[in-house]
Protein backbone atom coordinates (compact mmCIF):
# COMPACT_ATOMS: atom_id res chain seq x y z
CA UNK A 1 0.00 0.00 0.00
CA UNK A 2 1.39 3.26 -0.97
CA UNK A 3 0.03 6.35 0.68
CA UNK A 4 -0.38 9.67 -1.23
CA UNK A 5 -2.22 13.00 0.22
CA UNK A 6 -3.42 14.50 -3.11
CA UNK A 7 -6.57 16.20 -2.05
CA UNK A 8 -7.74 16.86 -6.30
CA UNK A 9 -8.07 13.64 -7.04
CA UNK A 10 -10.90 12.57 -4.50
CA UNK A 11 -14.79 13.19 -4.91
CA UNK A 12 -16.01 16.40 -2.67
CA UNK A 13 -17.07 14.55 0.82
CA UNK A 14 -14.43 11.62 0.66
CA UNK A 15 -11.26 11.29 2.79
CA UNK A 16 -9.94 8.53 0.99
CA UNK A 17 -9.78 6.35 -2.28
CA UNK A 18 -8.07 3.36 -3.09
CA UNK A 19 -6.68 2.78 -6.78
CA UNK A 20 -4.07 -0.39 -6.30
CA UNK A 21 -1.83 -0.37 -4.74
CA UNK A 22 -2.11 3.79 -4.39
CA UNK A 23 -3.92 5.17 -1.59
CA UNK A 24 -5.06 8.83 -1.85
CA UNK A 25 -5.78 10.37 1.11
CA UNK A 26 -7.53 14.22 1.14
CA UNK A 27 -5.42 15.27 4.19
CA UNK A 28 -2.55 14.47 5.52
CA UNK A 29 -3.60 14.12 9.07
CA UNK A 30 -5.22 11.01 8.26
CA UNK A 31 -2.20 9.30 6.81
CA UNK A 32 -1.98 8.46 10.60
CA UNK A 33 -5.39 7.71 10.91
CA UNK A 34 -5.83 3.85 11.61
CA UNK A 35 -9.01 3.23 11.26
CA UNK A 36 -9.59 5.06 7.69
CA UNK A 37 -6.49 3.13 6.54
CA UNK A 38 -7.29 -0.37 7.58
CA UNK A 39 -10.82 1.01 5.68
CA UNK A 40 -8.47 1.37 2.83
CA UNK A 41 -6.93 -2.09 3.29
CA UNK A 42 -9.99 -3.79 3.11
CA UNK A 43 -10.12 -2.24 -0.40
CA UNK A 44 -7.01 -3.13 -1.24
CA UNK A 45 -7.61 -6.92 -0.61
CA UNK A 46 -10.56 -7.00 -2.15
CA UNK A 47 -9.48 -5.54 -5.55
CA UNK A 48 -6.47 -8.30 -5.45
CA UNK A 49 -8.89 -10.92 -5.15
CA UNK A 50 -10.98 -9.38 -8.07
CA UNK A 51 -7.61 -8.74 -10.31
CA UNK A 52 -8.27 -5.38 -9.60
CA UNK A 53 -10.03 -4.55 -13.09
CA UNK A 54 -12.87 -6.65 -12.41
CA UNK A 55 -13.35 -4.92 -8.57
CA UNK A 56 -14.19 -1.77 -11.00
CA UNK A 57 -16.19 -3.03 -13.00
CA UNK A 58 -18.52 -5.06 -10.37
CA UNK A 59 -18.22 -1.75 -8.19
CA UNK A 60 -19.43 0.22 -10.81
CA UNK A 61 -22.33 -1.70 -11.81
CA UNK A 62 -23.43 -2.63 -8.03
CA UNK A 63 -23.45 1.63 -7.88
CA UNK A 64 -25.93 1.60 -11.07
CA UNK A 65 -28.17 -0.57 -9.92
CA UNK A 66 -28.20 0.34 -6.18
CA UNK A 67 -28.57 4.42 -7.81
CA UNK A 68 -31.58 3.09 -9.78
CA UNK A 69 -33.35 1.22 -6.42
CA UNK A 70 -32.25 4.25 -3.85
CA UNK A 71 -32.26 7.39 -6.11
CA UNK A 72 -29.99 8.63 -3.67
CA UNK A 73 -26.21 8.56 -4.73
CA UNK A 74 -24.97 8.35 -1.11
CA UNK A 75 -27.12 5.51 0.07
CA UNK A 76 -26.14 3.49 -2.90
CA UNK A 77 -22.53 4.35 -2.58
CA UNK A 78 -23.09 2.79 1.30
CA UNK A 79 -24.43 -0.39 0.22
CA UNK A 80 -22.40 -1.35 -2.23
CA UNK A 81 -20.91 -4.81 -0.85
CA UNK A 82 -17.35 -3.89 -0.72
CA UNK A 83 -18.06 -0.68 1.22
CA UNK A 84 -20.50 -2.25 3.12
CA UNK A 85 -17.60 -4.89 4.60
CA UNK A 86 -15.03 -2.23 4.76
CA UNK A 87 -17.42 0.18 6.90
CA UNK A 88 -18.29 -2.78 9.35
CA UNK A 89 -14.88 -4.17 9.79
CA UNK A 90 -12.75 -0.75 9.73
CA UNK A 91 -12.45 -0.49 13.46
CA UNK A 92 -11.14 -4.36 13.30
CA UNK A 93 -7.62 -3.81 12.82
CA UNK A 94 -7.27 -7.03 13.24
CA UNK A 95 -10.27 -8.22 10.54
CA UNK A 96 -7.50 -8.60 7.54
CA UNK A 97 -5.78 -11.33 9.43
CA UNK A 98 -8.65 -13.79 9.47
CA UNK A 99 -11.07 -12.22 6.50
CA UNK A 100 -12.12 -15.45 4.22
CA UNK A 101 -11.59 -14.85 0.57
CA UNK A 102 -14.31 -12.82 -1.55
CA UNK A 103 -15.79 -11.83 2.18
CA UNK A 104 -17.53 -8.88 0.62
CA UNK A 105 -19.90 -11.18 -0.86
CA UNK A 106 -22.09 -12.01 1.96
CA UNK A 107 -22.87 -8.33 2.28
CA UNK A 108 -24.71 -8.66 -0.92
Amino acid sequence: MIVIVFRYLLPKGFRGITLYPFVFLANEKDSSNEVLLNHEKIHIKQQLEMAVVFFFIWYGIEYLILLLKYKDRFLAYRNISFEREAYQNEKDLDYLQQRSFWNFYKYL
